[in-house]
């Protein structure tokens, strides 16, 4: 294993790829989905070994993480709307226990003109990503999640597009920047956990998403 601190540097400035550790990487799911947690029926994984949803319902990792790289590929239908889930403490309400980091397709006229903290690469409802890196529906993408305490940084097809610290969103109502916060989420990032399941949207809003090379590397 490499030192916590080589790594994290490495990928806060983009001055090496995840790729440089692919041994240390583990799949987070069985081939099987026996290590996750999902309605039956919903989440299915072709031959290929790609993973998805025929209702909005998510899949969850079964074990907890604390202090991970989690890398993933994703490929976007036309108007998905999606995310990535860190830090899940309680999955059964999870809209305000857990960390999102947005999926979208940024492309889509819905989309395209909310507010950046609803696009691709977003800490949902609280921070933009600070680039438009996603590919177009149908195309696979690329996405890298480094969760270190409170910090967490999201690379997306090699662009650094998001880092923050939990520790400055100690509102439920107003962001950093004087912005509102979505309504449902009643809970201020500054008081979650920093360890929790991992987890990913199914196919809300009738948009699809796809996932496959989902894997993970304790720090």
């Amino acid at each position: 294993m490499k030192p916590t601190s080589l790594i994290l540097a490495a990928l806060m400035t983009a001055s090496l790829t995840p790729a440089c550790f692919a041994e240390d990487f583990k799949p987070l799911f069985n081939a099987d989905l026996s290590n996750a947690t999902y309605p039956e029926g919903i989440w299915s994984r072709d031959a290929d070994g790609v993973l998805t949803a025929s209702k909005d319902q998510i899949i969850w990792s079964k074990a907890d993480y604390q202090n991970f790289i989690l890398r993933l590929e994703f490929k976007n239908g036309e108007g998905t709307n999606s995310g990535v889930f860190v830090y899940a403490s309680d999955t059964d309400a999870w809209v305000t226990d857990s960390v999102e980091i947005q999926i979208a397709d940024d492309f889509a006229d819905k989309w395209a003109n909310k507010d950046r903290s609803w696009q691709c690469g977003s800490f949902f409802g609280r921070q933009g990503a600070y680039a438009r890196a996603v590919k177009k529906p149908g195309e696979w993408n690329r996405m890298t999640i480094v969760c270190s305490g409170p910090m967490i940084t999201v690379h997306l097809n090699g662009v650094r597009v998001n880092t923050f610290d939990l520790r400055d969103f100690t509102s439920a109502m107003t962001n950093p920047n004087g912005s509102n916060v979505p309504r449902w989420l009643k809970k201020a990032p500054a008081t979650l956990p920093r360890k929790g399941k991992i987890g990913f949207q199914g196919k809300h809003g009738g948009a699809p998403i796809y996932l496959r090379n989902i894997e993970v590397m304790p720090l």
